[in-house]
């Protein structure tokens, strides 16, 4: 009688039977491997995970530009008031309704579109009676003599250099990187900032008690803003 001989076996799993926990090569060697589903449920984990950190970049991003923007608008509008201190009225376009006085907060809520040559105007105004630079070179020269605070010619020059009461950061500053002739001033979000004596300007006694600066906060302007919150209240604003 001839002996049965039984199939050699790898690690108690005799050759050629399928594994239940795993698969199996051709010489019974033992490998696990991710099925369909598993990998699946990885990639929807991972995009859960992704979509959770990108919203927190995003909503940490937006709270640091709101933090930026009030700083500034905190710090010029201190530093209006040392310029009214020594010309006794705030900065102001000299020439009535042209800017300052045409620029109204209240109406007027698109600095990139529909209102951006007043929020740039008004916003130059501002940037040149702060700073003293009022040719726009980023510096304060004696050339800046030459010029009013709107940036036309004076007759005569100013006898020494016009005060400096602020000094703009170049990521203020439109052109960005701290080159080129400046062209508006500019909040954390890329917009305009807004600067308006419309409400306070009486043309008949030139008075003048104080200002509004703001930032839109990059909201967009919308005729019918989300109730109960108007358009301005999700500003950045000096009032």
């Amino acid at each position: 009688m001839t002996k049965k001989v039984s199939p050699k076996t790898s690690g108690g799993v005799r050759r050629g039977e399928r594994l239940t926990n795993g698969s199996r090569d051709r010489c019974g060697r033992r490998y696990n491997a991710f099925t369909l589903i598993e990998l699946i449920v990885v990639v929807g984990i991972i995009i859960v995970l992704s979509a959770l950190v990108l919203s927190t970049v995003g909503y940490a991003r937006k709270k640091g530009a709101r933090a930026r923007a009030e700083t500034e608008i905190a710090a010029m509008s201190a530093a209006c008031e040392n310029y009214k201190s020594d010309n006794a009225i705030y900065p102001r376009d000299p020439t009535a309704n042209t800017s300052t006085d045409a620029l109204n907060a209240r109406t007027m809520l698109d600095p990139g579109t529909t209102n951006a040559a007043l929020y740039t105007a008004a916003s130059l105004v501002l940037y040149r009676s702060l700073s003293g630079d009022r040719n726009l070179d980023r510096t304060v020269t004696a050339a800046d003599e030459n010029y009013n605070i709107d940036g036309t010619a004076l007759t005569p020059p100013l006898t020494q250099l016009p005060p400096s009461y602020f000094a703009f950061k170049p990521n203020m500053l439109s052109p960005a990187r701290g080159n080129g002739t400046v062209t508006a001033t500019a909040d954390p979000f890329g917009n305009t900032y807004g600067y308006s004596t419309a409400n306070q300007y009486d043309p008949n006694t030139g008075y003048n008690p104080t200002f509004d600066l703001w930032s839109t906060a990059g909201v967009a302007p919308s005729p019918t803003p989300n109730p109960p919150a108007t358009q301005q209240d999700l500003w950045l604003k000096n009032w």
